[in-house]
């Protein structure tokens, strides 16, 4: 092969990925616009996991004083609704901050952004913690930890709202629902963690120290995080990060139908659909994480079995998500939206038969029910977020919205289910059986709503597309070896007619009709 630079390649070439003895080679594709090549990068995976940690990290700043709520008020003297607060409160400061953090992507990048979230995380760790000073007043402490629980609040959609877009960024079509499943699913592990640590420490003052070192630890872990890889490894990562203002004048109707976030009226309401019954049913199981104690504690259940049975319920969620998404990737490929229809039975079955299973000493009932939620709720999780990527076209835009959605929901609940809590001469006293009620409802409610949804996977089509036009444009082919490594200014070209074409893919992993695999770089 003559060597030649990308660049000089002629228009309308086209180039597909082909077994060679000198070692892998990578998808390229020629267009009008110039050279384009698919490429997949080992150390996505090392940003992958960093997203995790964080995620981690940030999902127990909503629930850590749940299921200590009765000890934190036999220690610093506050009312329930107050530590109810803790976590009400970041939800409140969520709502801004998701609006804010795709245009802080935009302006500063995906890692300056993260270091922001890094320095949140240990001013509120050390904020926090100062409120639990024994030398304070009731008052003091209360500021202090609620400071810091607001602090918190800000970097949590920092990290959270990233993970669609990494996944895009840096992942093919058969690992993205997984790599979205990965990271979409540590928040829900932080609440866990939040739910089980909290009750093993001795004192309250202790726990907070503990979740402080936490935070403080997991915080340098933010310099692993990675902007976008050098070449995209498909076609929808090779656009520009969509702007937050898109996915509003898409929702209204107002883009132009040749732009590539431009959504049809069935589009606009599915998202519309999406957005309300991913921020009930998430909304559902912060609302529970937070208010376990007090829903189980009247009926005889400890701090620790209300911690355990909530971390059971996003345990078992992993678990199921780990199974269930590289079905999602490779088998369910095109069926996400029937996926979630078939499942939300299931979980609005559990969610009602709560009603009348929370009673004394049933404690195995419990652990199965919050287990089948847990399981059902959790392996939807990605799915609805990578159906909305598909829908919408907007990673940044859909997410944020979405867990905005999951955050005001959740607010309301745990305020309305409050509200809802019984006096002290009920039986038994201060139950919560009419917020257990209400929260039935709204998942019942919910899971209806889902079937009114079309699904239909947009992007995944024209991601498919655009990887096959290789295979089907025989004339004018190259094929182009480019190097493992990640440099990218030479590579080898030599024109290959369609004849030679058609013989070359029948002895390679090429098949008419299927898309050629990126290799790792």
């Amino acid at each position: 092969m003559a060597k030649s630079d990308l660049s000089k390649c002629e228009e309308g070439d086209a180039s597909i990925e082909l077994p060679s003895r000198k070692g892998p080679v990578s998808v390229v594709e020629r267009s009008a616009d110039g050279p384009q090549e698919y490429r997949l990068y080992k150390r996505r995976w090392i940003g992958l996991i960093a997203v995790v940690i964080l995620n981690v990290v940030s999902g127990m700043v909503l629930v850590w004083f749940g299921p200590i709520a009765n000890n934190v008020v036999e220690e610093f003297g506050f009312t329930l609704d107050q530590i109810n607060w803790f976590g009400n409160v970041v939800n409140v400061v969520y709502l801004p901050s998701a609006i804010m953090v795709p245009y802080l992507y935009a302006r500063l990048g995906v890692r300056g952004t993260s270091y922001i979230g890094a320095v949140l995380f240990v001013i509120s760790a050390w904020v926090r913690y100062a409120g639990t000073a024994k030398s304070l007043t009731k008052d003091g402490s209360l500021a202090l930890i609620m400071l810091g629980q607001l602090i918190a609040g800000f970097s949590v959609p920092i990290f959270q709202i990233l993970i669609p877009s990494y996944s895009e960024r840096w992942f093919d079509l058969k690992g993205r629902t997984t790599a979205t499943m990965i990271m979409g699913l540590a928040n829900p592990i932080g609440n866990a963690v939040g739910q089980v640590v909290p009750p093993l420490v001795s004192t309250t003052r202790q726990s907070v120290l503990v979740m402080g070192i936490i935070f403080t630890v997991a915080a340098p872990v933010v310099l692993l995080v990675g902007e976008d890889p050098p070449t995209p490894p498909t076609f929808a990562a090779t656009h520009k990060r969509p702007s937050m203002m898109s996915l509003v004048h898409a929702m209204l109707g107002k883009s132009p139908r040749e732009d590539y976030t431009f959504m049809t009226v069935r589009q606009r309401i599915d998202f519309a659909i999406m957005l309300v019954v991913f921020g009930i049913l998430v909304g559902v199981i912060n609302a529970f994480t937070i208010l376990t104690a007090q829903q189980l504690g009247p009926y005889g259940y400890s701090a620790d079995t209300a911690g355990l049975m909530g971390g059971l319920l996003l345990l078992v969620g992993l678990i199921a998500a780990a199974i269930t998404a590289p079905l999602y990737d490779r088998v369910f490929t095109h069926h996400l939206a029937l996926a979630a229809k078939l499942t939300v039975p299931i979980m609005a079955a559990c969610w009602l038969s709560l009603i009348w299973e929370i009673k004394p000493n049933n404690d195995v009932a419990l652990y199965v029910i919050l287990g089948i939620i847990g399981g059902t709720s959790l392996s939807l999780l990605p799915v609805v977020l990578e159906l909305a990527v598909e829908i919408t076209r907007n990673a940044d835009g859909s997410s944020a919205i979405l867990w905005l959605s999951t955050n005001v929901f959740g607010l309301v609940f745990v305020l309305v289910e409050g509200a809802l809590r019984a006096g002290p001469d009920a039986n038994p006293p201060l139950n919560m059986h009419r917020a257990v009620i209400f929260q039935a409802a709204l998942v019942t409610t919910a899971v209806a709503s889902v079937y009114l949804v079309e699904g239909k996977q947009t992007r995944r089509s024209q991601d498919e597309d655009k990887r096959d036009e290789a295979l089907h444009q025989h004339a004018g082919v190259a094929v182009v070896e480019v190097p493992a490594g990640d440099s990218e200014a030479e590579v080898e070209a030599s024109p290959v007619s369609a004849h030679e074409l058609d013989s070359m893919s029948s002895h390679s992993r090429l098949r008419p009709g299927h898309a050629p695999e990126p290799v790792s770089g």
